[in-house]
C-alpha cells in the first residue's frame, strides 16, 4: 500500500514539472508566456467545406510548424463555438460563420488577432491555402 502511495504521490509531482494541456496535447500555457494561438471556430451544423477548413488548417500548421507546435510557442485549437461556455469567442472576434483566428498573446494577454478570411477563397486550391496559413501564421510568430 505505501509503495502505491507513493507512486501516486511521483505521478502528480511528475505531473506538476511537465504540465501538458491534456485537451490539445500541447505544453500548458502559462500567463506570462507569449506564444501564437491558431483556432478553428465552428458549430454544430458542419458542410463539407467546415471540415475541409479544419482539414487543411491543421495539416498545414503540423506540417510548417511543428517545431513551434512541440515547444508551446503556436498552439492549435478547435473549438465549438455553440458548446456551453465558447460562445464569448463569437463577440471576442466578430465571428459570422466557420472561422481560423489567428492570436498574438504577450505577457498573458491577447495584444492582436486575425480572422483568415481567405480561407473560403483558397479552399480550391490545397497549396494556396497552406501557403496563406504558412504566410500568416509566420508572421505573428516574428512578434514574439
Amino acid at each position: 500500500m505505501r509503495t502505491l502511495s507513493l507512486f501516486v504521490v511521483g505521478l502528480f509531482f511528475l505531473g506538476s514539472i511537465f504540465c501538458v494541456n491534456y485537451a490539445t496535447g500541447q505544453p500548458a500555457e502559462k500567463s506570462t508566456q507569449d506564444y501564437v494561438t491558431a483556432y478553428y471556430f465552428h458549430g454544430n451544423f458542419r458542410c463539407f467545406n467546415c471540415y475541409r477548413i479544419e482539414q487543411y488548417s491543421k495539416e498545414a500548421i503540423e506540417q510548417y510548424f511543428k517545431d513551434e507546435l512541440g515547444s508551446g510557442k503556436l498552439v492549435f485549437k478547435i473549438i465549438n463555438i455553440e458548446e456551453k461556455g465558447n460562445e464569448h469567442f463569437i463577440k471576442d472576434y466578430q465571428l459570422y460563420t466557420k472561422s481560423l483566428i489567428i492570436s498574438l498573446v504577450k505577457n498573458g494577454k491577447e495584444v492582436k488577432f486575425d480572422n483568415l478570411v481567405k480561407v473560403w477563397e483558397f479552399l480550391g486550391n490545397k497549396q494556396k491555402f497552406y501557403d496563406y496559413v504558412k504566410d500568416e501564421i509566420t508572421q505573428y510568430l516574428k512578434e514574439l
